[in-house]
């Protein structure tokens, strides 16, 4: 990867994660000092919990796309220790659909008058379960090329001791 596509990325997932973050602590915070005008308490809704619960996933998959670029531009994204970061996205991105179908089912009896937010919420849930169906492939690509990567070195031993 060049250097412009890494830092690029990288400023990237660092803003997602300082925003996350941000939405996190103000929640929080909020929650906390009880900033209800009705009656001066903030409960913690379920639709509060999942809030919180979908940017932990968010900061997941930020923080293993993070080590995965680190990878990469060393060189060494083709071994096993990367699989336990493709499996981190895998599992961040199902618990985000997980968690978008909860927001739905939430969301779902305030939409009885409109139920197509309701159908277009779920889609969109099951379009996110496509991202790591997506990435699932991509793993087995990877394992792939991790299985190439071996044979090869072994075929360049082999021909190291012929020669």
């Amino acid at each position: 990867m060049g250097r412009l596509a890494v830092g690029a990325l990288r400023a990237m997932l660092v803003v997602v994660c300082a925003g996350t973050l941000f939405v996190q602590a103000g929640m929080v915070w909020a929650l906390v000092s009880g900033n209800d005008p009705e009656d001066g308490s903030m409960p913690l809704t379920p639709l509060r919990a999942l809030t919180i619960l979908g940017m932990v996933s968010v900061q997941v998959v930020a923080v293993c796309v993070w080590r995965l670029v680190a990878m990469a531009r060393r060189g060494t994204v083709f071994s096993d220790a990367a699989f336990r970061y493709v499996d981190g996205v895998i599992g961040a991105i199902t618990s985000a659909a997980l968690v978008w179908f909860a927001v739905t089912g939430v969301n779902a009896p305030g939409q009885r008058d409109d139920p197509g937010v309701t159908v277009i919420m779920a889609g969109v849930g099951v379009g996110i379960l496509g991202v790591a169906l997506i990435v699932l492939v991509l793993r087995a690509l990877l394992a792939q090329a991790v299985a190439r990567d071996a044979q090869a070195t072994r075929m360049q031993a082999e021909l190291n001791e012929v020669i």
